[in-house]
């Protein structure tokens, strides 16, 4: 008999597994929360999400030029949040580069946003890639919990209107996922 087996024929296993499920379900819960007074995290609302407004961002790139999602108003934007550490950012920069050479043209910008590293590793980094779509630096994280950015990385993206269309957490994204996305907002 099979570890799964003995647990459905023995109640108290089933009921203690159940049990153990729900207390860390809720713990998950509570250890996500953001706590009431908290202002770093801005007002309470809900995570960006498909469907909604993008929330602004005034941050400066790399090369300290000042960058807005209002400069940006009538584009289709892929807006990702990555760090230089992380390896599936490190994966899905190329292809992020790529779609932008590709439809730059037509309308689109990628933004990538850093979380608070440092301006010069971030530098080095893009040239150690070659990437030539507009890098910015969340150096105080504000943008970070404005996003509500939990896992690197995170890719939006944000329709002509400004509006989220789609999210997707985790990389990397493969080109033809790219494309995808962004043909069809561009039809828009």
């Amino acid at each position: 008999m099979t570890l799964w087996q003995r647990l459905l024929a023995n109640r108290w296993a089933w009921n203690a597994l159940v049990a153990a499920a729900v207390v860390l379900g809720g713990a998950w819960t509570w250890a996500g929360r953001v706590p009431p007074g908290d202002e770093r995290a801005g007002p309470r609302t809900a995570a960006p999400q498909p469907g909604f407004v993008a929330p602004e961002i005034e941050l400066t790139t790399i090369e300290g030029i000042p960058l807005s999602l209002v400069d940006l108003e009538g584009k289709v934007v892929v807006l990702n949040f990555w760090a230089t550490w992380c390896l599936p950012c490190r994966a899905e920069m190329p292809a992020l580069e790529r779609t932008w050479l590709a439809w730059r043209e037509q309308g689109l910008v990628v933004v990538a946003v850093n979380l608070q590293e440092n301006p010069g590793r971030v530098a080095e980094f893009v040239g150690e890639l070659g990437l030539t779509f507009p890098v910015l630096v969340d150096a105080d994280g504000s943008v970070l919990r404005r996003y509500r950015v939990q896992l690197y990385p995170t890719t939006f993206f944000i329709g002509r209107d400004g509006v989220i269309r789609d999210v997707i957490y985790g990389g990397p994204i493969a080109d033809t996922l790219l494309a995808s996305k962004v043909a069809r907002l561009l039809e828009e």
